[in-house]
């Protein structure tokens, strides 16, 4: 004789569970996944008859009104009632606008007692029109739902449990009801539910079939491979075939299909029972369970209170082991909705909103230039991962470099006696000399911008610095433009010789200044971006402003050309006194070369040179002579022209025209340019599309849902 399984409403955590129910009902379930019962199984599985057994309501079957949408059943108990009390109620699916699911949670129904089948009909039907659910067939109306109708049944004799039930499966439709579409509008709600890694499934299937083939035994083995959080309830099993037994007795000892929470056995009424209704359900189930060969199963493997027990057993152990991790989660989705919703910014309704919309994406974007320039990259985590940012450092850096190739790279022909700036090693930033084989040097060291074409020059290369002899050159050139001088050379001489010198400084300064715009102008870009965050705003921000960023760019380049054409076409003109300091040094060190044999030590280690082989050292010709002093003034005036220019180009065409100056490109997004907008141009730029629109509304729906689920969890 069977042992009755012991109650098991002690198992069940109350406050725990109703924990978990307040947040379904704050439909937090939406975002995180809960811990949750659900039963499944398809259409002919006997699922209504097993929630009919386990929840004591009379589930209609013959217009199948309880399969069209997931229902939420809750039971509690409570001592301080003396009857039991149904309320009936629907959570809204999470994609119901506002007007919808505020309608939807309004509805409520309660009932004292148990409720009649032609009552809890009637509600249903409500249930369907308040849902928008079709109820005859050949309707333009849907036939399954995505909300929850949710059932709480409250008592002295309940028990402590919360079961979701989900439309059945089926692989045929019913003419003028279901459709092919409705087949995976179903199997995708139930799949839904069983891909939760917190739900508990409790499968439903007949015992009379070959149970290893049902779709719904499947499905649970895609989702729950090892068995650890499904529940096999076999129904049916006055309807197996005689000699198929032992194939149902051998499941539910677990000899085969094994899951961690094992199989149970319920016989429900058949349909003449239903038919007669005068039959206990509870009665003849016992009945039928002291009947060979079904009273061989345990007493814990058997009806519906074992059923029952067995679910509470199942949850409660579930939601405990979930509940922290459930916590954590709802904290952080918390926190990262509201980041989400900051970062749209506030409403986006009024000119008086938009304006203030974009003048705090104006304050966002100084307050980042601010600190790029002044290299206080630890305010900002966006310095360490986007280096582009980096903008004082980057200028900085394109400047020495450009200073370096100029210096080493930018004269036509090398001078007489020049020293190799890349042999120095104490010299900072070193340029590497090319290698034979790399007879050119690129000006740009920045890769441009499409929206930058015509505006910044090309890439061009360079040859390096002629090795032939320059005294030639110069000769030639004094030759082919001498005067009526007598002993010296005429000062235009000086300028053509400068301009054939310096004629690759063209390039290089115009390469420099096209970086250090396209530098700029990535910089605008990537602070933009990340400041507006909304991408249509930032286009329309950078579209609007693209104008005048360009007017800003074209008076650098006006200003390299200007500084171009002083040193190169001007005057050659210094007040420097490193001229006449280089000069002399230029003059000492000829003078050295030629008079090095000559030197003898006197006394003490003193060097001397006769005065005769001083005055006897120069028999060079005029012409000799006047082009070696060409060649020392050249030498000495492009030294300090070069540094000069190089000087000129940083400050005042980079630096003053293009990153801190009173009018860089950066200081185009102000708040004066937001108080210039028109009201139509407020709106183009700032104005929410409809996508906005709606995920500002989805996160606001999600933030209130989720601090409600958080405050139920206190």
């Amino acid at each position: 004789m069977k042992k009755e399984p012991s109650n098991g409403s002690m198992l069940a955590d109350p406050t725990l569970l109703d924990k978990i129910d307040k947040l379904f009902a704050c439909n937090v379930g939406e975002y995180i996944a809960l811990p949750q019962l659900v039963v499944v199984g398809d259409q002919s599985s006997g699922k209504s008859s097993v929630l009919e057994g386990l929840t004591r309501l009379p589930f209609p079957r013959d217009s199948g009104l309880c399969t069209r949408f997931a229902t939420q059943i809750i039971f509690r108990r409570s001592r301080d009632m003396s009857t039991r009390q149904i309320t009936a109620s629907i959570i809204p699916a999470s994609d119901s606008d506002a007007e919808r699911a505020t309608r939807l949670k309004a509805w409520r129904c309660e009932s004292i007692g148990g409720l009649e089948p032609d009552i809890f009909s009637d509600i249903m039907e409500e249930v369907y029109e308040m849902m928008g659910v079709s109820t005859t067939e050949n309707t333009s109306l849907p036939t399954f739902s995505k909300d929850v109708f949710r059932l709480e049944i409250c008592g002295p004799e309940e028990d402590h449990l919360s079961v979701i039930d989900v439309p059945g499966i089926f692989k045929n439709t019913t003419p003028g009801i279901t459709s092919k579409a409705d087949i995976h509008v179903v199997r995708d709600m139930v799949e839904t539910y069983m891909r939760n890694p917190r739900s508990i499934m409790l499968t439903v299937v007949p015992a009379n079939v070959d149970i290893a083939t049902q779709e719904i035994v499947e499905m649970a083995r895609e989702y729950d491979p090892n068995g650890e959080r499904t529940i096999g309830v076999l129904t049916k099993p006055d309807l197996v075939d005689k000699g198929a037994e032992d194939r149902v007795l051998d499941l539910v000892a677990g000899n085969k299909l094994f899951i961690q929470h094992g199989w149970i056995l319920v016989r429900n009424l058949n349909q003449q029972e239903l038919r007669d209704g005068d039959t206990d359900r509870d009665q003849a189930e016992k009945a039928f369970g002291r009947t060979m060969p079904w009273n061989a199963i345990a007493s814990d493997k058997f009806g519906i209170k074992s059923l029952k027990t067995r679910l509470q057993e199942a949850v409660t152990e579930n939601a405990r082991r979930a509940f922290p991790s459930v916590r954590s989660e709802i904290s952080k989705r918390l926190k990262d909705s509201k980041n989400a919703l900051k970062a749209l910014g506030g409403d986006r309704e009024t000119k008086e909103q938009k304006a203030s919309f974009l003048l705090d994406i104006i304050a966002r974007f100084q307050d980042i230039t601010a600190q790029a320039l002044s290299t206080n990259y630890g305010a900002n985590d966006i310095f360490d991962t986007n280096i582009d940012l980096r903008l004082a450092t980057v200028i900085v850096t394109r400047d020495t470099a450009f200073a370096n190739e100029l210096c080493k790279w930018g004269h036509e022909y090398e001078f007489k006696g020049e020293d190799d700036p890349t042999h120095n090693s104490s010299t900072e930033n070193a340029i590497t000399k090319p290698t034979a084989e790399q007879q050119t040097v690129q000006t740009r060291k920045i890769d441009s911008m499409t929206e930058l074409d015509g505006i910044v020059t090309e890439q061009t290369n360079e040859a390096l610095p002629s090795n032939n002899d320059i005294n030639k050159w110069l000769s030639k050139l004094y030759r082919t433009s001498r005067g009526f001088e007598i002993g010296t050379f005429n000062g235009s001489l000086l300028a053509t010789s400068m301009k054939k010198q310096s004629v690759k400084w063209v390039n290089f300064a115009n390469g420099y200044i096209s970086d250090v715009i396209t530098i700029v102008h990535r910089f605008i870009v990537t602070t933009l971006k990340i400041a507006a965050v909304d991408q249509r705003v930032f286009e329309n921000m950078l579209s609007i402003m693209m104008d005048a960023l360009v007017d800003k760019y074209h008076r650098a380049m006006e200003q390299v050309q200007f500084l171009l054409h002083v040193e190169r076409n001007g005057t050659p003109k210094t007040l420097n006194h490193y001229f006449n300091e280089n000069l002399q040094k230029c003059r000492e060190k000829r003078l050295k070369s030629i008079l090095g044999d000559k030197v003898f030590h006197a006394s003490g280690d003193v060097p001397v040179i006769r005065l005769d082989d001083v005055m006897a050292q120069d028999h060079r010709s005029n012409v000799e002579y006047t082009v070696q002093d060409i060649h020392d003034i050249l030498q000495s005036y492009y030294k300090v022209a070069r540094k000069r220019f190089v000087d000129n180009i940083c400050i005042q065409a980079a630096d003053y025209y293009l990153v801190t100056g009173p009018e860089t490109p950066m200081k185009l997004f102000s708040p004066s340019f937001v108080n210039r907008l028109s009201e139509a141009e407020l709106d183009e730029i700032a104005g929410e599309d409809a996508s906005v629109q709606r995920r500002r509304s989805n996160l606001r729906k999600e933030i209130r849902e989720l601090e409600e689920g958080r405050k139920n969890l206190f």
